[in-house]
């Protein structure tokens, strides 16, 4: 972050391997699951919090991209509380994009390696599942302060559709 090495946590994954189900919470409170989404395409979008410029970006791109992907569902996953991403969605007319907080447990960090231990917060990356349930797609984004390729991203869930 800012050129200073932070040390990433839980399981990396890669493309080939198959998602892990794993429980975050919806800005409602309720339980949502990987699973919830099965036979589709996923598209996870890992952002450290939702209140920074480049977190704000990277939510509003994809959904942005989401009209044009009508058989992808996108979660993006951070560790902010999830009254701060329903105040986000709410302000920010995010409606297509399902804003995921991981606070609580960290199952999605722990299981897809995206913890940083010092700031106990979620690095940034994508991941993308296909219907089948297989990872086809993983970025672990090197400066924390940059944005991911979209464009890779979106070409992977498009080739999954």
């Amino acid at each position: 972050m800012g050129g200073n090495p932070l040390t990433l946590e839980g399981n990396m994954v890669k493309a080939g391997d198959m998602a892990q189900d794993f429980t975050v919470l919806a800005p409602d409170l309720s339980p949502v699951k990987l699973s919830d989404y099965n036979g589709k395409v996923r598209i996870i979008s890992v952002v450290p919090s939702i209140d920074t410029p480049v977190c704000d970006t990277q939510t509003r791109q994809f959904n942005k991209e989401a009209a044009s992907l009508p058989d992808v569902e996108i979660l993006t996953v951070s560790c902010d509380l999830p009254f701060a991403l329903g105040r986000f969605c709410g302000a920010a007319g995010i409606d297509k994009v399902h804003t995921c907080s991981d606070h609580r447990d960290l199952d999605f960090g722990h299981k897809y390696g995206f913890v940083i231990k010092e700031l106990r917060l979620l690095s940034r990356g994508i991941v993308v599942v296909d219907k089948g349930g297989k990872v086809v797609y993983v970025e672990y984004v090197k400066e924390v302060t940059n944005l991911p390729d979209f464009e890779k991203a979106l070409e992977a869930a498009r080739k999954a559709c």
